[in-house]
């Protein structure tokens, strides 16, 4: 059986990162996309070979020869256009964050509960095979028991792929990004969500989750900093700082301290995995280093495991379950920033700046 899907959405992500995976995983076929610019849809189907395209996420989603739906637009569409995929019995298949707020993540996990069908989130980390490596070393006992983890980001403004010279949050040159309705908060909702949600899937998930959200600087109203701790259902403590305008070194590290050892690891830059023994100072030699390559096309790991688990032969690691959990993170750590985040908080900014 072969899984045909449709793409809501086909913009840039969809160019390497997901969209070929699609068509190249086993067992897979991508059939449709859909983009409200009629005539990009048309050029990006052309592209990459996709016989049908749509206008209208209605006509695709309806499409008899579609079997599951790939959402790709930004988070703030997502509940709603999941909720349609959900309607017509089809599985879908979520761009992260999976929404805007937990309670959107609960809407939706309600509706593909009820229709029965399976709901998955692009958490894709959770399957490329350098971060795999990391589970396989902590769960293999390499750094004995995980006592501490730490995340820090730190991000010069200038360098920030999302910030534009614009000084309002409703001027719609800001990216879709830094605009609360379409994204829900800062940075930390686009990419601090990614490391979150490895910590989850590394250590389990987060209990007691403490934290704070300001705004340094820039031309936006959305947070741009966030300090944060934890702990885990196994004793591990955890903290992480993230910064979109900072003035401090470019640093982005995972360090998790084990018993035995102590392992370190980018999320986003290009770096090995390196383990060290306890006792061993960070600047001795030698340590031990594992070089993982990213696939050609990062989100296609993932994809394979959706379609073995819709294929009824495996079960993929990122659903609407486990990505709930990381939108409650995220939540506990941005409620005081946005005077609170169960209601339409993205419609009332004067409450918004902690």
């Amino acid at each position: 059986m072969t899984i045909r899907w449709g793409i809501v959405g086909c913009g840039d992500v969809c160019e390497v990162k997901s969209g070929p995976g699609f068509a190249k995983a086993p067992g897979s076929a991508l059939v449709a996309v859909m983009r409200r610019d009629g005539a990009k849809a048309a050029d990006f189907a052309k592209r990459h070979g996709v016989p049908r395209w749509y206008d209208d996420a209605e006509a695709l989603i309806d499409d008899d020869g579609v079997d599951a739906v790939y959402i790709a637009t930004p988070p703030g569409s997502h509940v709603e256009v999941a909720e349609r995929v959900a309607a017509a019995g089809k599985p879908a298949y979520v761009e992260k964050p999976m929404a805007r707020s937990a309670a959107e993540c609960r809407r939706m996990i309600e509706a593909f509960d009820a229709a029965g069908v399976p709901l998955f989130v692009a958490y894709y980390r959770r399957r490329v095979p350098r971060f795999e490596k990391v589970r396989e070393l902590i769960e293999g006992g390499a750094l004995g028991a995980v006592k501490r983890v730490s995340y820090t980001y730190r991000e010069h403004p200038g360098e920030s792929y999302a910030v534009q010279s614009t000084l309002s949050d409703a001027d719609p040159s800001l990216p879709w990004r830094l605009q609360v309705e379409h994204s829900g908060g800062g940075l930390i909702m686009d990419m601090g969500c990614h490391a979150l949600d490895l910590l989850d899937h590394w250590l389990g998930p987060m209990r007691d989750v403490t934290g704070t959200a300001r705004r340094r600087g820039g031309p936006y109203v959305v947070e741009d900093e966030v300090e944060m701790t934890w702990r885990t259902d196994g004793g591990v403590e955890g903290a992480a700082s993230l910064s979109f305008f900072s003035d401090e070194p470019a640093t982005d590290l995972f360090r998790i301290e084990g018993d035995n050892a102590t392992l370190t690891v980018p999320c986003f830059a290009p770096g090995a995995i390196e383990l060290r023994r306890a006792g061993q100072a960070d600047t001795a030699a030698p340590f031990e280093r594992f070089e993982v390559a990213h696939p050609p096309h990062i989100q296609q790991p993932l994809i394979e495991s959706i379609v073995t688990e819709l294929r009824g032969e495996g079960a993929c690691p990122s659903t609407g379950r486990t990505a709930l959990r990381t939108n409650e993170v995220m939540d506990a750590v941005l409620s005081d920033y946005y005077g609170g985040r169960d209601d339409a908080f993205w419609s009332r900014a004067e409450t918004w700046g902690g």
